[in-house]
């Protein structure tokens, strides 16, 4: 039964759960440079913690979880963590968001969990410029996980580019190929310049990135369904993969998000592209039960706007990083 019903008819069923702000990366999008300030250990909110509000979002009709960060497998005891959520009663659909630098030593242990499906950060195929990107010279290890995970059968393995103007446009094509050699969602997300970053000039809207794609096939629409999250999907003819598109800025998909998120700090985002929260931590923290728990999560879906107002004109603005979010 669904109980997560917002005031224009949208269910909410998908809830993304944001285990740490930090990170090994540094990626341009996403994160500042030095200094940069963490979370205090006290302040992130523990597995035990987690574990119970994704029961009780369970009990109101969540079927679907993505584990984000900062890049999770960076935070200790994340795989036995897995290994319980995967138990919770009502979860339909578990996955984990990675930079994929660490996670060719966790496949064996996350495969065996239960968990089939990943999304991996990769913005591109070229080292250095994967270096330039990321801060940090780790393509291979990325991009042998992948491999590795495909030989696993890990499905589907969907890779995540956020596509800049000057800086990995030109990729657009290759990363886009993968999908007809492998069966990966190759998904093509737009820049979207928030937190400390002001640069919408970096955007390249997703009709853009469709005109250059049709140069070497049609796009031909794939079907979606109630989990799905906001990808347009595609696939080129005869191909095993597919194209998803993500149009934050310039087509925004409000009118079908089915999404919470809660933050490493215990917080629950009605909208990722802005600044309202409603803080969970503290009642749970202060003893709480399930009932009154639950009731913040129905104020939260009640809260959730009716669209955000991030656009190129800037009129809108996000503080906080992408990193504190969970993406």
């Amino acid at each position: 039964m669904y109980h997560l019903i917002d005031n224009y008819g949208r269910t909410v069923s998908y809830l993304r759960l944001s285990v740490t702000d930090r990170c090994n990366l540094r990626c341009v999008y996403c994160r500042p440079g030095e200094p940069f300030r963490h979370l205090e250990n006290n302040a992130i909110l523990k597995y035990e913690e987690f574990h119970r509000l994704t029961r009780i979002a369970a009990r109101l009709g969540i079927r679907k979880i993505r584990i984000t960060g900062g890049e999770p497998l960076v935070r200790k005891g994340l795989l036995p963590f897995i290994n319980r959520m995967t138990k919770i009663p009502g979860i339909e659909d578990l996955s984990l968001t990675t930079n994929g630098t660490f996670l060719a030593d966790c496949l064996g242990k996350l495969y065996a969990s239960g968990i089939r499906r990943l999304n991996i950060s990769l913005d591109s195929l070229r080292r250095e410029r994967f270096h330039l990107i990321t801060g940090a010279d780790r393509f291979e290890d990325v991009w042998n996980a992948i491999q590795k995970a495909h030989k696993m059968d890990f499905y589907p393995i969907k890779i995540n580019t956020v596509v800049m103007k000057g800086v990995n446009d030109d990729e657009i094509i290759p990363l886009a190929s993968l999908s007809k050699k492998y069966p990966f969602h190759v998904r093509f997300i737009e820049y979207m310049p928030i937190g400390i970053f002001t640069e919408p000039f970096k955007t390249m809207p997703v009709n853009e990135i469709v005109h250059r794609l049709e140069t070497i096939g049609e796009l031909i629409p794939v079907s979606g369904d109630i989990n799905d999250g906001p990808a347009q999907r595609y696939r080129f003819a005869g191909a095993p993969g597919e194209i998803g598109f993500i149009s934050g800025m310039s087509q925004h998909y409000c009118h079908s998000c089915n999404r919470l998120r809660l933050t490493a700090d215990g917080f629950l985002r009605p909208c990722l592209l802005s600044n309202h929260q409603i803080d969970v931590k503290g009642p749970l923290r202060q003893g709480a039960d399930d009932d009154e728990l639950a009731a913040l999560f129905v104020k939260a879906v009640k809260e959730k706007p009716r669209q955000h107002g991030l656009t190129f004109q800037g009129t809108s603005h996000v503080e906080a990083q992408m990193s504190a979010i969970g993406g």
